[in-house]
Order: structure tokens, then sequence, then C-alpha cells
């Protein structure tokens, strides 16, 4: 074991004291932040202004069809065909005609318009052909607008789940998602880039020959254990300083808010704030529902226990066959690629399927994929945030734990087979089928 612990040091060492892992370790959460604030202000933003002229109202849509936050324009007027209207400076124009009973719509433009548009203007006019039949039947206008507005602000729902206690708590579906997803895609992304950077690690050491000197004074498989650790270690170190960034960035964000903001909210809460603008106010209790949904409504030491576990968990499990790769590889980059195949395989298949269960997170497909240890660290740790033990049963989650330690306990043995003969075999394409033969071969 003293061996062992030389070569995790090393490993460890090594690559936390490189500039490239301070680098990473500092920019990712970042460039995670950036990333999603950038998509969502230029989703925001790359809007592009349509104006559609409608040519020919049934007598029922004027005053209905109501422009989208600006970039879908529409007007109402007689002087407008298929043949002027880009002349006319429209985008497209509107045709609507009664064919037995039904409202037909042909929208005329030189570009197809986008999906979010055809399904608004589409929306709109069932919108207009719906409150058409309601006057019909003797329903006011002003009866119509009072039940449409006490129907938007008078529905709240809420999901109120059972405790162990016998009690209730509220849930977050939307929350739980983010928090699945987000453990998915971590775990997704951690496996591939420290998967990998075994497997380089042991393929360089090959082909420098250091391999040779190294095995000279301990077994091959004590090596390959002590790399995989070493290199768990500095993903471990990386996760830890990632998670103490995105609390302290989290931190700094809420210390914004000012404070006249949340107490404004906390008095509303109570009761009604007099003189309060409505912007100011509705702003004041999203700022506290969302608060309060994030410290009350989210167990966060289940989640990231869970979390660590699963990271560790599907590294371990994982990296002994990267390193098994490693260690047959030459200097040919296609050949390593036709052996990560079977190995990157199920990881890819578990983060397609993660939606999927995200959706439907007590299916069986969605409980069998978070026990077998090949999925389960992506599929388990976006079951667990909907709820455990009511979405996740404690049998679940102890089958998930153990498949996914038995499966380290096999899958370093067998990569032990691989490694003992691969890394001293030089100048052969090796496949998995000779590979898996090494592992019955006596020593």
């Amino acid at each position: 074991m003293n061996k062992v612990s030389l070569i995790i040091q090393r490993e460890y060492i090594t690559r936390v004291s490189n500039k490239r892992f301070l680098l990473m370790t500092i920019l990712m959460p970042l460039v995670f932040i950036v990333f999603i604030f950038g998509s969502a202000y230029f989703a925001a933003t790359i809007r592009e202004e349509t104006k559609i002229a409608v040519a020919n109202d049934p007598g029922f849509l004027e005053g209905k069809l109501v422009s989208e936050k600006g970039d879908l324009q529409f007007e109402f007027t007689q002087n407008v065909d298929s043949n002027n209207y880009i002349n006319k400076g429209f985008d497209g124009v509107l045709y609507t005609f009664i064919e037995n009973d039904k409202l037909i719509g042909n929208i005329h433009s030189k570009k197809q318009l986008g999906l979010e548009k055809s399904n608004y203007i589409d929306r709109q006019l069932n919108k207009a052909v719906e409150n058409n039949l309601l006057l019909e039947r003797g329903i006011q206008q002003s009866t119509l607008d009072s039940i449409k507005n006490a129907s938007k602000e008078n529905v709240t729902l809420k999901n109120l789940v059972e405790d162990e206690k016998g009690g209730n708590k509220e849930s977050n579906a939307g929350l739980a998602y983010g928090i699945g997803f987000g453990s998915g895609i971590l775990i997704y992304m951690t496996m591939f880039i420290f998967g990998s950077m075994v497997m380089r690690g042991v393929a360089e050491e090959k082909t420098n020959r250091i391999a040779e000197v190294i095995v000279s004074s301990c077994k091959p498989f004590e090596l390959m254990l002590g790399k995989i650790i070493g290199i768990a270690g500095v993903g471990l170190t990386q996760l830890l300083l990632w998670i103490a960034l995105i609390v302290a960035l989290s931190t700094s964000l809420s210390m914004l808010i000012p404070t006249e903001t949340i107490q404004q909210a906390q008095q509303m809460q109570q009761s009604q704030v007099p003189g309060a603008s409505m912007a100011n106010a509705d702003m004041a209790s999203k700022i506290m529902e969302a608060k309060a949904t994030l410290t009350e409504g989210v167990n966060w030491f289940l989640i990231i226990g869970f979390f660590l576990f699963y990271f560790l968990g599907g590294y371990l499990f994982y990296a002994s066959l990267f390193a098994a790769v490693g260690s047959v590889i030459n200097e040919d980059p296609q050949e390593a690629q036709q052996l990560m195949l079977p190995i990157t395989m199920p990881i890819i298949f578990s983060f397609v399927v993660l939606n999927g269960v995200l959706a439907n997170p007590s299916s069986n497909l969605s409980v069998w994929m978070s026990i077998i240890p090949f999925t389960s660290p992506i599929i388990m740790m976006g079951r667990i945030p909907f709820g455990v033990p009511n979405t996740v049963p404690y049998w679940q989650l102890a089958a998930s734990m153990l498949s996914l330690i038995g499966g380290f306990v096999f899958t370093t043995w067998f990569a032990g087979k691989i490694y003992r003969t691969g890394i001293l075999l030089y100048g052969k394409k090796v496949t998995w089928k000779e590979m898996i033969k090494w592992t019955f071969r006596k020593s």
C-alpha cells in the first residue's frame, strides 16, 4: 500500500500544481454562468420584428389579434394584397374566410415564419373565434374580460408531497428538474474529462517507456489503482472548489439585492404595503419566493452528499476501463477512438435519456437505469432531487449504491488483468475480444 500511496501523491501533486488546473478551476464556473445568462440574453434579444397585414377581417378579428412583445405587429387594411405587401412595408399578408363554420387563415409571405410566431398567430385566431362565439351566445364583453382576469389572478397550483412524519411539504418540479439536469450534466462531463485524463496519462507513460521503469518497482495493478485514485482526488478537489465558488457567487448576488426590496417583500407577506407600486411588489414577492424555495424547499445536504458519491463512484467505475484502454493503445488516435466507443456509449446513452427520466422519474425504465452501474451515476442523480424516499425509495437507493460499488470492484479487477499485459505490449493493435481473453489468463 505504501507504493500505491506514493503513486497517488505523485498523480495528485503533479496535476494540482499545474497552471491549467488552477485556470480551469477558476474559469469553469464563470463559463457556466456566462453560458446560461448569455443564452437567456440572446434568446430574449434575437427577435426579428414581423409586420403582418390583415387583408379581410371577417368582422371579429380587429382588436383581438394582439402584438407579441413588439416583434409581431398586425395592421388591418384593405389596400394590401399578396402582390404589393412587400412594397407597402409588410413581411406578410393574412387572408381569413369562413368555410363550413370554421375560420380558415392563409398567410402569404416571402420568408417562412418561425414556429413560435406561427403558433402564436394560430392561438390568437382560436381565441378570437372563441370570444366571438361567446358574444354571439349573449355574454357581454365586459363580463368576458372580468372572467379572464379573475381566472389569471385567482388560480394557484401547489404540489404537496407527504413526508416521513405524515405531514405535507410543498415540492417544486421545475427546481427538481433543474437540479437533476445540472447534476447529470456535471457527472457526464467529469466522467469524460477525468476518464480521458486517466487514459492519456497511462498512454503517455507507456509511449515514453516510463511505465517500464515504474512497473519494475511495483505491480501494474498497483500503478493503475494509484493513478485512478490520485486523479479522483484531483477531480474531487476541483469539484469542491467549484461548489465553493458557486456558493460565493450566489451569496454575492443575493447581497446585491436592496435591503428595502427584501423588507418590502417580507411586509407584503404579512399585509399589503400602502403606496407600494405593483411592479416593485411583484418583483419583491418573486425574489422572496425564489429565496424560500432554494433555502427551504431543497435538502442540499442530501443532494450534495449523494452527488459526491455518484461523482466518485461513476468516475472510479469508468476510470479503470479508460485506464485499460490507455494501456493497450499506441500512438494511433483512431485506435483509441475505436476502443473507447463501448465505454462511452453507456455514458452518452444515459445523458440522451436523462430528459425522459426527469419527465417520468418513477417509470420502470428510470428505476432500472438508476440501479445498473453503467447508467446509475447520471440517472440516479436525475431522480434524487424529486424526493427521497417518495420518488426514490430506500431500497432502490441502496441497490443502486451497492451495485455501483460492486461494479467498481469488478471493473478494477477486469481492467487490472488487461493492464498487466497491455502496459508492456507495443506495436500491435488490440481488440476487445483479445482483451477479454487476457482476463481469463492465469498469472
